[in-house]
């Protein structure tokens, strides 16, 4: 398991990239404001308290983040059970 704080400020994933993990992740949104994007076409917009599940194999992208203020994520990482 893989516990891991990030901090954001207008950061994104750059265009046409997609994380596309081995492993299971699920995020909380600490502080500040961000939009998570899937392959399918799908948006999550993500305020302080908002979590996102992203099980193995979910192609995503951070799609937005403030840039005025600081944006924390915790996200936990843990990989599949075989």
């Amino acid at each position: 398991m893989k516990i891991e704080r990030i901090t954001s400020l207008g950061q994104v994933t750059p265009e046409g990239q997609w994380y596309d993990q081995a492993q299971n992740e699920w995020v909380v949104l600490l502080k500040g404001r961000a939009r998570l994007m899937f392959d399918d076409g799908r948006e999550q917009n993500l305020e302080a308290g908002d979590h996102a599940w992203l099980p193995s194999g979910c192609k995503h992208r951070v799609s937005w983040t403030d840039p005025g203020q600081p944006t924390l994520w915790l996200a936990v990482h843990w990989p599949v059970a075989k």
